[in-house]
């Protein structure tokens, strides 16, 4: 066993490098299988920082080979509500695609000899695609529409359509309305017959998660609609998810009607209680296309379940659950292969892929979301931990540094990094990623906080941040900090908090509320609630109603919360990172921030990146991120950490800008 070379926590070298995370990085999502059964195509979608973060649809033919279906530059994603989802379809080897940055949509059928090029069906003009839903019978697909034309930029027209498959260029954009009213629509799902189609409605203030509701319609021979019924839902304290038909034309939905998402069966329109279970089967709708079970067709029910952050695999059958000795994953698996499943693998030890699993046999990893860069001995796997916190207990994930080569002096106690994740309705979970490592195996503790709010743990604790955002979510992350520092873990005077967006908010809360952090790192954060109410696009723009209070009534509840008006208790350096092309936090948040941080001679570090929105995409903006905020940790705790490219210029260090 080799001797471990001592070096301060932060200083260690890492095999973590940027590039590995940028460049030889990639993202996996939304996994489809198509084909008859033991004949199937497997598509997926990658994300390539290394090509300007486009997103390629791939596809695994049944011979084993893998081959990119959309060629460079084209890239497939969707920008309703701005966040997307569900931007391609595929059934009978038919597939349908939205180009993300002109909103075009694109058709690729099979050709006699053996190619297939992507044709324009629709120019948009104005309008976006997502969540599709091909009608065969009829040589149309449904879709969701947003329409911007002639409409202010936050408040575009929400509409299920018809667009026919035959369009091309000079017939583009001859849609067919067959939904319109409500302010939110998502998931057509049609009947396997194509004479019932089921959707998902919600209207202002509500976000889909508070209250949504499934509606069920019957569809006639010329694909009009007729009879429609109000199926669940249209309470304030229902949000249904995910309908799907089964071949023999039952509705499924999941609803929180019981306090946890659970699964429920539609039989002579009325509604039946599939397994229940206080665990969540499905979550809150923030992009298009989620998918938490799949039908089987013996009358089974294949699965995720999420249970304390974790999202795990199971069976329903007979109205018992059977959990599955498979790894966490990202959705629902799929059959695939005879008696396969194709899924998008997340285990704590390893990178995401795309797996392939079958009884006796050892699993197939298609794609890795990176490479295995890291021995077992440097893996820090997150542990899941408990925690006081205000009359409730909190949740989160301890990940202690890690790395097979170094150890840090006798008695030294490591800096703490304390996560505080977006949305703030999302979750995070112990899944591997280098985001963790790259601070773990340099001798960063990491604390990612699932604060009150998060979903994953039942409808009272999202609701726990209703009125409380900027309170809840804060007093969370400081009770996480606090505790793992009363357990001697790591050092309390080297604690920092960073997030981006909603994570932002509660970052730059926290720095203005609390000594607990030292410094913070603030990635397109929300720094005016009041801005932000103005400013954000229609998705978010009434989110605020529940998570702080209606306006104009609590306008002066606003500005309390507001990080911006709070700086007068700051007293720790803050870097901030922004995309100039950032619709849901314009750059005017950080931009005030940072304005006034150095007017009062605070300790701040700003970069702005051209061409990046809400989120960046590009491996050099990645890249960069990266390695400021290690430096700027580092020059905030006094230590230089090794091998960086760049350091960071920090305005109001020592009474000046320095670099």
């Amino acid at each position: 066993m080799n001797e471990k070379t001592i070096a301060p926590y932060g200083t260690w070298i890492s095999p973590v490098t940027p590039q590995m995370m940028t460049e030889a990085a990639i993202g996996l999502s939304s996994l489809a299988v198509d084909g008859p059964k033991g004949r199937e195509d497997l598509y997926w979608l990658e994300s390539r920082p290394a090509e300007a973060g486009r997103n390629c649809l791939c596809r695994r033919s049944p011979d084993g080979s893998i081959a990119d279906v959309t060629p460079q530059p084209i890239d497939v994603g969707s920008r309703v509500h701005e966040y997307g989802g569900a931007a391609y379809a595929v059934r009978d080897g038919v597939i349908i695609f939205s180009e993300r940055r002109d909103g075009s949509l694109w058709l690729i059928e099979p050709q006699g000899d053996g190619h297939t090029v992507p044709r324009r069906i629709v120019t948009p003009e104005g309008c976006r695609f997502a969540d599709f839903e091909f009608d065969p019978a009829r040589r149309r697909v449904l879709a969701i529409c947003e329409d911007h034309r002639g409409r202010p930029p936050n408040n575009p027209k929400a509409s299920i359509v018809a667009l026919p498959l035959d369009a091309d260029e000079q017939t583009a954009n001859a849609q067919t309305i067959l939904v319109e009213g409500p302010d939110f629509l998502s998931s057509p799902r049609l009947s396997p017959d194509g004479r019932h189609l089921a959707y998902i409605a919600w209207d202002h203030p509500d976000m889909p998660w508070d209250a949504s509701r499934l509606y069920l319609a019957d569809v006639a021979d010329d694909g009009a609609l007729g009879r429609t019924d109000l199926i669940a839902g249209g309470a304030r304290d229902e949000s249904v998810v995910q309908p799907r038909f089964d071949r023999g034309g039952t509705l499924y939905f999941s609803s929180d009607r019981s306090g946890w998402w659970n699964l429920y069966a539609v039989r002579q329109r009325k509604v039946e209680a599939i397994a229940p279970i206080e665990a969540e089967i499905g979550g809150p709708h923030w992009v298009f296309g989620q998918r938490s079970y799949h039908l089987l067709d013996d009358g089974r029910i294949l699965v995720a379940v999420v249970s304390e952050g974790l999202r795990t695999v199971a069976l329903i059958e007979g109205g018992a659950y059977q959990k599955l000795d498979l790894d966490q994953v990202l959705d629902c698996p799929l059959p695939y292969g005879g008696d396969g499943l194709a899924m998008i693998a997340t285990p704590a030890d390893a990178p995401a892929s795309i797996s392939i699993r079958q009884a006796g046999v050892p699993p197939v990893v298609l794609r890795s979301a990176t490479a295995a860069v890291l021995p077992a001995e440097s893996v820090s796997i997150g542990e899941p931990i408990t925690f006081p916190t205000l009359d409730t207990v909190g949740h989160a994930f301890w990940y202690p540094p890690k790395h097979r080569d170094y150890a840090a002096p006798e008695g030294e106690l490591p800096p703490l990094v304390v996560l505080s994740h977006g949305g703030p309705t999302s979750m995070t979970t112990n899944g591997f990623g280098l985001r963790i490592q790259w601070w773990t195996t340099r001798g960063f503790a990491v604390c990612d906080v699932n604060y009150g709010g998060s979903t994953g743990f039942g409808r009272a604790y999202r609701n726990r941040l209703d009125g409380q955002w900027g309170i809840v979510d804060v007093a969370d992350c400081i009770a996480a900090a606090e505790h793992l520092a009363r357990r001697g873990l790591v050092d309390r005077n080297r604690i920092v908090i960073r997030g981006g967006s909603a994570g932002g908010f509660t970052t730059l809360a926290a720095l203005t509320s609390s000594d607990v952090f030292k410094a913070g790192a603030s990635l397109y954060g929300v720094a005016d609630l009041m801005l932000l109410a103005r400013d954000t696009h229609k998705f978010e723009s009434r989110y605020l109603d529940r998570l702080i209070g209606p306006l104009p009534e609590d306008e002066a509840l606003y500005h309390a919360r507001s990080p911006i008006n709070h700086l007068d208790r700051l007293a720790c350096p803050i870097i901030f990172f922004q995309g100039m092309e950032d619709k849901t936090v314009p750059p005017n948040q950080a931009e005030l921030m940072v304005s006034a941080m150095e007017k009062r001679g605070l300790p701040v570090a700003y970069y702005a990146f051209e061409g990046e929105g809400h989120g960046f995409r590009r491996a050099e903006t990645q890249k960069r991120v990266l390695e400021l905020e290690l430096d700027f940790y580092g020059r905030v705790f006094g230590f230089v950490a090794p091998n960086l490219s760049e350091r960071a210029v920090i305005r109001n260090a020592a009474g000046k800008a320095s670099g």
